[in-house]
């Protein structure tokens, strides 16, 4: 993301309210540009100096006895204003439960496959900002694929692609879909691919799958018993000649 894409998110970022995605793809842009890192720091100097004290003061005592003896003045209207306070009360009360129900509304829109997309995309982008893309880093297929004996109840499959331009980097175990996962990693150019693996299950769709989802092309697969997701920013084309390549290319 760019600069210009990045200075309306810095609010929602400072307060804490963008989602897991947005947010890790602020702090991943913020750790290699020294602009915006100094705008939000510039911000936040502007929220702290804010919440000083000198902004701030309190009321005298005798404020207090002057509004009760008033309200005592006009206890006749009491019963009107409390009536008005319970409709303002009564009305945001069920503004939050509509906000709620428009919430779950959203979340009922999205199938299942629509969330474990985003998880995986989300699982992609944060390999690429924390300093955990693998857990094993290696180029050796024989060295990459014994690693993940004990870690896993599979035995997923490590293609060397690096004669096709698709050099393997490594691996690491992933947390995907409610289990643990292989996360096999690959690089074209300065492209990380991430190709997810597990075991697949009954009813898994048998033809490959492609999408888009927010600037990340994702590849969907199920082959010998086992389902692949590949994720990248690689244009699609490229992406879907490494899938071919992975499902013609034998393995240890």
């Amino acid at each position: 993301m760019t600069c210009q894409d990045m200075q309306p998110l810095m609010h929602g970022y400072l307060d804490g309210q963008l989602d897991l995605l947005r947010n890790l793809e602020m702090e991943g842009h913020l750790q290699t540009c020294p602009a915006c890192a100094q705008a939000l720091a510039n911000y936040r100097s502007l929220k702290g100096a804010l919440q000083n004290d000198a902004f701030y003061f309190k009321a005298p005592a005798s404020l207090e006895t002057r509004i009760r003896s008033s309200l005592g003045k006009t206890q006749s209207r009491t019963r009107p204003l409390r009536l008005r306070a319970w409709a303002t009360v009564g009305a945001i009360a069920a503004s939050i439960l509509i906000i709620f129900a428009l919430g779950w509304i959203a979340t009922r829109g999205y199938s299942a496959k629509d969330l474990l997309v985003r998880e995986i995309i989300s699982s992609h982008v944060r390999s690429l900002m924390a300093t955990h893309l693998t857990d094993v880093p290696s180029s050796d297929q024989h060295t990459v694929k014994p690693w993940f004996k004990g870690q896993l109840d599979f035995s997923p499959p490590v293609k060397d692609l690096s004669k096709e331009d698709f050099a393997l980097v490594g691996g690491r175990l992933d947390y995907v879909g409610d289990r643990p996962v292989a996360a096999l990693v690959y690089q074209r150019r300065k492209h990380i691919i991430n190709l997810f693996i597990w075991p697949s299950t009954p009813g898994s769709a048998p033809s490959p799958a492609a999408l888009t989802r927010q600037g990340y092309h994702v590849i969907h697969w199920t082959e010998g018993g086992l389902t692949y997701w590949a994720v990248s920013d690689l244009n699609e084309k490229e992406l879907e000649e490494f899938v071919q390549l992975v499902k013609n290319s034998r393995g240890p």
